[in-house]
């Protein structure tokens, strides 16, 4: 059984994806973080970085005690390695989809999660950060429509991977980072593939049950927004 402290992000949805698609039994315990669950005790223990996702498996492959994780990228990996799907076994295979991970964790998310920042919920519109990161968003959209163009069905080949569970959420809300998919021909049927796969389609549905209601108001602006050195010590 794996416990999912999850909310409804990009990266949370990574992990739902992966356990949609594996099969693996797992119970989620929702953590609003517009309300500030993501600061108690009892998850920090588990998420001292206190965002989501995190797991708990209480039943690891050494038969010890449970282990905790947290950071997106790296459930995936443990989860992958876990199961022994949706990571290439062989050497350079392997290191396709690792790549792609981390460009993704590097990368894609965090210059997206700017532009959402800066495009729709800083308090201030600054011309220059909404440019700066609406064209970082595009320039990776391209990178990684170039790489698809090259006959790949999936990021790392022929088969899905964690690098597609990676990468799929943060190009979900294209249309608020001022993406338009039609420009990028190959993430967009790439996009689709993805889209259309049963597991997707469940952990999405999940999603919709668990926040039934997204709206970033602006007591929950000051949640996610208005941490510093001393919300961590706390």
């Amino acid at each position: 059984m794996i416990d999912l402290y999850y909310w409804t992000t990009p990266n949370g949805h990574k992990i739902t994806l992966f356990l949609e698609e594996a099969g693996l039994p797992y119970r989620i315990h929702p953590i609003n973080i517009g309300k500030g669950e993501q600061f108690a005790p009892e998850f920090l223990k588990i998420a001292p970085n206190n965002r989501i996702p995190a797991i708990v498996d209480q039943a690891p492959a050494d038969g010890g005690a449970p282990v905790s994780l947290f950071e997106s990228g790296a459930i995936l990996l443990y989860l992958a390695d876990k199961t022994g799907r949706f990571i290439p076994q062989d050497l350079r295979g392997r290191n396709e989809a690792l790549q792609w991970l981390f460009w993704q964790m590097g990368g894609l998310g965090p210059m997206a999660g700017q532009n959402h920042h800066f495009v729709q919920y800083a308090p201030e519109k600054i011309p220059y950060a909404m440019e700066r990161y609406v064209k970082e968003t595009g320039r990776l959209y391209g990178v990684l429509d170039r790489h698809l163009g090259d006959g790949r069905e999936f990021i790392a080949g022929a088969e899905y991977s964690i690098a597609d569970m990676a990468c799929y959420p943060w190009i979900v809300p294209h249309e608020r980072q001022q993406q338009a998919l039609a420009n990028f021909p190959h993430l967009k049927a790439w996009f689709e593939r993805i889209a259309a796969r049963p597991a997707t389609r469940r952990a999405y549905d999940l999603a919709q049950t668990i926040n039934v209601s997204p709206t970033v108001d602006d007591a929950s602006k000051k949640v996610l927004f208005g941490q510093d050195a001393s919300t961590v010590k706390r």
